[in-house]
């Protein structure tokens, strides 16, 4: 189906014609909303609401005329309208903010420049271990085993496996604590 006999389709009342349009139009209009979406805008959003604008205001397109430049000026609109949202969500929060939450989120800011030293850190420590003992680390927390699982893995009693990775653990803490009081110096 051509895309002009689509738009006619739609204006005499056949929905389903829509989604012919739609698949038509598609690539241009979402390619044209992602370069131009500011940041922290939905783009998909942004261009599914053109779509929707389109069919709801499709007696205004003029027939002939270029439909492709019709649906990418509401899909400018829409950007314009995308932009002003986010604007008074910016403004607003800005108004609403109380200074003491903002000194709470730069302190939390703080703690995580903070935290990814320990990360960095923790993984020197890690590196340090014998392959073993790293490999009994990873079974726990990056494969998530439970510590029964891996006690059937590895023929032990549960119990052994708790107190070998609390005393893992207990020294890799240690090791981060040295690293950060290292730093300190």
């Amino acid at each position: 189906m051509e895309l002009e006999e689509a738009i006619r389709r739609v204006r005499k009342g056949d929905v389903d014609a829509y989604l012919h349009v739609v698949r038509a139009l598609e690539g241009p209009v979402r390619s044209f909303v992602v370069c131009r979406c500011p940041p922290g805008g939905d783009a998909d959003d942004v261009a599914q609401r053109t779509f929707i604008a389109a069919f709801r205001s499709i007696d205004q397109y003029r027939a002939g005329s270029d439909f492709k430049a019709w649906m990418l000026t509401i899909a400018r609109f829409q950007l314009l309208a995308e932009s002003t949202r986010l604007r008074r969500i910016a403004d607003y929060h800005q108004r609403l903010c109380p200074p003491s939450l903002v000194d709470a989120l730069d302190r939390r800011m703080e703690q995580g420049a903070e935290c990814e030293g320990r990360i960095g850190h923790l993984k020197t420590c890690l590196q340090s271990l014998d392959a073993p003992l790293r490999d009994l680390l990873a079974q726990r927390y990056e494969a998530e085993l439970s510590i029964g699982d891996i006690a059937r893995n590895t023929g032990r009693s549960a119990g052994a496996i708790k107190k070998h990775l609390f005393f893992l653990r207990a020294r890799l803490h240690d090791c981060i604590l040295s690293k950060i009081a290292a730093e300190a110096r």
